[in-house]
């Protein structure tokens, strides 16, 4: 019997909420959706995006483990931040962080700090939910993005355009919704936003030595004598704006509300085509994009109710498997399936490693513009990749969170089971809903045939479910959220 949407017999509510925690977070243990299955669905909505006394791992643990974590060198920073989002119990203070590493897209290629940036992330979970109007503000005072973007250059006597260009076209409004010198006027509003000794800090960069402190962190500093002062036309207003006027008047702009609602249903709801082609693409759904922008100015730019709004809509519990995952997403989503990491591993290092090779390292991305993302995750190259480390991690019956996933298959199968029941456990266990007729296909082949009787308290059945597990790792759906 084919496994298909119509005949897995899952609640309505088993659905929907595994769908948002898929969305919202990095998907569900089968512990953590029986407790969430207590609970309405407005309730997890509510519990998500009221984060509060969060539990993660010590960042003193990690470093205990693995001093040299706190050298924050290269691809072990962005194994600290894995391990937060591995164990945390609030994943979307995780994901909505991942969300802005996409769109403020910052890169340790040039900064050559990592602890830098995994303080901007920081940043991202404790405000990345909040006003826009302060996340821009906490942004444009970040030294990760000051260097990133050249903003320690930009002076009154000499202004540099690129944090000015950059946070109008890449983080606020998108191209098409200014002008050249609205760029010039916004450069000038920033200049004086600065590093605090900004040489020092740069002759220190060169000669890249972690002794006897460590990397040193890089600190904000405003420079009132190096500030444009004069009177400054931008978007149509005139007056004596700083950065934050500038913030202040961005934030008003139909252009930014529609720019951000894009990004969220991008990333929370379905795949959009890339973002250098919106100014010529419409959205997939502009009532949705709508109802998002519709929300942003009801609540003061207050991203947390737009979120609200976004989980609670029928466009979002309706866009099941809409999204290709992120390699991140993806790699973080089988770590938390298959456990095993209540203490620091060198194995976190090779995940992260694992999620660059799929086309997306942590800290690095390709340029200011970020990741593109979709169906361009896909390449033949990172296929086989994901298909690897998603075989190999879930087929490991030795993790724990994979015996556990065995184990509650036998609790509810026990003897003489039909083949797609057993296939349904499996998959509701991990998350996936439904499956096409290829992958139900080659699940029963597994299984012996649609006609097979299964006995799932034996030992021999290990054989069947890691086989089973190897499937679905392997197929289009799991790849899907």
């Amino acid at each position: 019997m084919p496994i298909t949407r119509e005949n897995i017999k899952t609640s309505p509510k088993y659905r929907q909420i595994s769908h948002l925690l898929r969305r919202a977070g990095f998907g569900a243990t089968p512990g953590e959706m029986d407790r969430y299955m207590g609970m309405d669905y407005s309730e997890v909505v509510d519990e998500l995006l009221n984060v509060s006394g969060t539990s993660t791992m010590p960042d003193d643990v990690i470093f205990r483990m693995f001093p040299e974590y706190h050298a924050s060198l290269g691809v072990d920073a962005c194994a600290n931040w894995a391990y937060r989002m591995v164990s945390t119990d609030s994943p979307l203070e995780e994901k909505i962080a991942l969300f802005w590493h996409g769109i403020f897209a910052t890169g340790n290629d040039k900064l050559n700090n990592p602890l830098v940036l995994l303080n901007q992330i920081d940043t991202f979970r404790r405000n990345g939910m909040g006003k826009f109007d302060d996340i821009l503000l906490d942004l444009s005072r970040d030294p990760a993005m000051l260097i990133w973007l050249d903003n320690q250059t930009n002076h009154k006597d000499s202004i540099n355009e690129n944090y000015g260009r950059e946070i109008l076209e890449l983080f606020s409004m998108g191209v098409g919704n200014y002008t050249e010198e609205d760029i010039k006027e916004c450069a000038r509003a920033f200049t004086g936003w600065s590093v605090k000794n900004a040489e020092y800090m740069a002759l220190m960069g060169q000669k890249d030595s972690i002794w006897p402190y460590s990397r040193i962190s890089w600190h904000y500093e405003y420079r009132q004598d190096d500030h444009d002062y004069s009177e400054k036309t931008f978007l149509g207003e005139t007056g004596k704006f700083d950065g934050a006027d500038i913030i202040e008047i961005i934030c008003r702009q139909e252009s930014t509300a529609r720019f951000i609602s894009r990004h969220l249903y991008n990333f929370f709801v379905e795949d959009e085509v890339q973002v250098p082609s919106w100014q010529e693409v419409p959205p997939k759904n502009p009532e949705a994009i709508s109802t998002l922008m519709d929300a942003y100015f009801e609540h003061g730019h207050d991203l947390n109710k737009v979120l609200k709004v976004l989980f609670e809509s029928d466009f979002f519990k309706e866009s099941e498997y809409k999204k290709v995952k992120g390699p991140a997403e993806m790699v973080i989503n089988v770590l938390r399936l298959s456990g095993g990491f209540e203490e620091p591993s060198l194995s976190m290092i090779q995940a992260v490693d694992e999620a660059g090779f799929m086309g997306q390292l942590l800290f690095y991305p390709p340029s200011v513009e970020g990741w593109h993302t979709g169906q361009e995750w896909i390449t033949s190259g990172s296929v086989l990749d994901r298909v690897n480390f998603s075989s190999a991690r879930l087929t490991d019956l030795s993790s724990p969170g994979i015996r556990d996933i065995v184990n509650r298959v036998r609790d509810r199968c026990g003897t003489d089971t039909r083949p797609d029941y057993v296939i349904q456990v499996f998959l509701e266990l991990l998350g996936i809903i439904e499956v096409s007729d290829m992958t139900s296909d080659l699940l029963l082949e597994v299984c012996g045939g649609e006609n097979s009787v299964i006995d799932t308290t034996i030992g021999s059945f290990d054989v069947m479910a890691s086989n089973l597990l190897r499937v679905i790792g392997s197929s289009k759906e799991f790849h899907l959220v």
